[in-house]
């Protein structure tokens, strides 16, 4: 039950600001966030089963994340690539996020279900298998969680609200959108459609932040991207119980190249 929270062209100082948390198995092996070998402009974490990631960033302000689509009654035969392939895919492409979202939707059935974020200086565009065509997305603060983008889930409510107040202020802390992404206690509110309480993870849905021995929280990032191009990210790793295993920051000039 990922969650990505983010705030498109509201803050005057800043273009992008985007507050996630990744839940994932324990057991699956990850590298944590660093520039590729392979892809030297890019900057995420890594799964080391697939070899993709579930969000990265690039020196040119390029930025992509990806959420899993909640199917609980829907046993999910395993599919031909990794979700994780598409954000690296289109982090290291060169068309624009719009042509970039038609070409993942002409193909998305051939992945599990998924809702894949993507932008640049220009636009933001998010693009699901699981919905007619990719959506521009408006100014605003928005959420993303384990379904369509916005889906009026408790988790995706309260952080919501969480992220519009830490708007306030006129310089983020990344750190304030860490301990707020931390925030581990169960949100209140109409359960998504289809819940089997039977399912624990369906009952971590209400959870921002996951604390479980096999299945929880494995990271948390946080995205600033401003007006003139340059980004700062901030990825913090935790273990099974929830504590800090490491931190890291990276601090980004735009590549005008």
């Amino acid at each position: 039950m990922c969650l990505i929270l983010f705030a498109w062209r509201t803050h005057p100082r800043y273009r992008l600001v985007l507050a996630a948390n990744r839940d994932e198995f324990h057991a699956r092996p990850t590298a944590a966030a660093q520039f590729w070998d392979d892809h030297p402009g890019l900057l995420a974490g890594r799964d080391l089963q697939a070899g993709g990631t579930w969000l990265g960033v690039t020196g040119s302000g390029r930025f992509a994340a990806i959420t899993n689509y909640r199917e609980p009654r829907q046993p999910e035969p395993p599919p031909a690539r990794s979700r994780g392939h598409l954000v690296r895919d289109v982090l290291i492409a060169r068309a624009a996020p719009s042509a970039c979202a038609d070409r993942v939707a002409a193909s998305g059935q051939a992945y599990g279900g998924f809702s894949l974020l993507l932008g640049d200086a220009d636009e933001l565009v998010c693009v699901s298998n699981r919905a007619p065509a990719p959506v521009a997305v408006s100014a605003g603060v928005h959420a993303l969680s384990n379904h369509l983008i916005d889906t009026d889930w408790p988790k995706v409510r309260r952080g919501r609200e969480r992220l519009s107040a830490a708007l306030e202020a006129e310089r983020i802390d990344p750190d304030a959108l860490l301990e707020l992404l931390a925030h581990d206690r169960p949100i209140a509110g109409e359960e998504p459609p289809g819940f089997d309480p039977r399912l624990d993870p369906e009952r971590l849905s209400r959870l921002l932040f996951i604390r479980s021995p096999e299945y929880g929280t494995r990271s948390s990032s946080v995205v600033l991207i401003d007006h003139e191009g340059r980004l700062e990210f901030v990825e913090r790793q935790y273990g099974p119980e929830g504590g800090t295993i490491d931190t890291r920051r990276f601090s980004l000039e735009p590549d005008r190249a």
